[in-house]
């Protein structure tokens, strides 16, 4: 069913919710202890499928495509809720299943969403896994440990931040490198894993990156012209807009507040060019390293230390749960593909909960 090959072993359906039609990728035994896999930006359910088979028996997989990507039915993620509709989408799709508990796994924006679900729902998460996840306190346009906002407005963050050149080859369905660092090829190639690792299933990876949905309503979002550097301040529509700092709210205050509190385990790769304190991806870095002009300095528009403040957070949230730190050596952004048996062997003992 899907449009992506699935491996053998995997089940593509759409599943009919009280909010919308979603495309969600299975295996395992269906009265199986259910385990949640959200996938990050630029991506869907496929990234998934071999870390899906690699579950013990007893476990049954469940990888949506979140709302705005892959083969779920295309309607607008309202980034003023924050991650308001994906959490609410992935609450109905529990609902719909009749999944009362699951464990939940979230890569990069994906662990973001897992941060807002635990805030949410934690009563529903046995375990969480955090893969290469963004800062609960979103991406770009803050600085600090706490998440502060460089600018009232959040300039640096949303949609306007994202380089255009890539959004266009993205729209066009480009699977060629002619457009150099614009190409998602390469920037998958450079960015998701430390090169020069390259996945044996590159063509479904790469067709599972393009399938997410491009437009001014949709990746990367829209923006509005700010009188702060860089000139550009988050929209209210598309995933970019709905990571940005200016929208988290009581997110992070709600995740700490969080009972119960499920153990949490958090995967990153110690070369993470994406999230990280020096994120080639955040405006404040590039600023820094004197790639965007103007920059207006370290006090003004720091790089933004994704690292610290997740660790942060989660030292905070320990004060009632815990949690623990892998940090695997010559791996980027995505540790469960760089190095699936190192991370399914860490997974796994989590999940089984030794």
């Amino acid at each position: 069913m899907s449009k992506i090959p699935t491996l053998p072993g995997i089940t593509s359906t759409m599943v009919a919710t009280s909010r919308l039609q979603m495309h969600v990728l299975s295996s395992g035994p269906a009265d199986g202890e259910a385990v949640l896999f959200i996938h990050g930006n630029a991506s869907s359910a496929t990234f998934w499928e071999e870390t899906m088979l690699a579950l013990p028996a007893q476990f049954r997989a469940i990888a949506p495509d979140l709302r705005g990507y892959g083969e779920t039915e295309d309607l607008l993620i309202d980034a003023t809720r924050g991650c308001g509709d994906w959490v609410d989408d992935l609450i109905a799709l529990l609902d719909t299943l009749g999944i009362n508990r699951c464990h939940a796994v979230g890569h990069s924006l994906g662990g973001v969403v897992l941060f807002n679900l635990i805030a949410a729902v934690p009563q529903r998460i046995i375990t969480a896994t955090l893969v290469a996840p963004g800062s609960p306190y979103g991406f770009g346009g803050c600085k600090g440990l706490n998440g502060e906002l460089c600018w009232p407005d959040g300039a640096g963050s949303g949609g306007g931040t994202v380089n255009q050149a890539f959004v266009e080859r993205m729209a066009a369905g480009d699977t060629t490198e002619e457009a150099g660092n614009a190409a998602p090829r390469v920037v998958m190639n450079t960015f998701y894993w430390k090169p020069p690792f390259r996945p044996a299933r590159e063509e479904a990876l790469l067709a599972s990156m393009l399938s997410e949905k491009v437009g001014p309503q949709r990746y990367p979002g829209d923006f509005k012209p700010s009188p702060h550097w860089p000139g550009v301040a988050p929209g209210v529509w598309g995933p970019i807009n709905a990571i940005s700092p200016l929208y988290v709210g009581d997110a992070v205050e709600r995740f700490v507040a969080a009972e119960p509190k499920p153990p949490i385990l958090w995967v990153r790769g110690a070369d993470d060019q994406i999230v990280s304190d020096m994120s080639l991806f955040d405006v404040g870095t590039l600023g820094q390293l004197g790639i965007l002009p103007d920059w207006p300095g370290a006090d003004a528009h720091p790089p933004q230390p994704m690292i610290g403040q997740t660790r942060t957070v989660l030292e905070r949230y320990a004060a009632g749960g815990r949690f623990h730190e892998l940090v695997f050596a010559e791996c980027g952004h995505t540790p469960y593909i760089e190095h699936p048996e190192q991370f399914n062997a860490a997974f796994h003992r989590h999940i089984r909960q030794q």
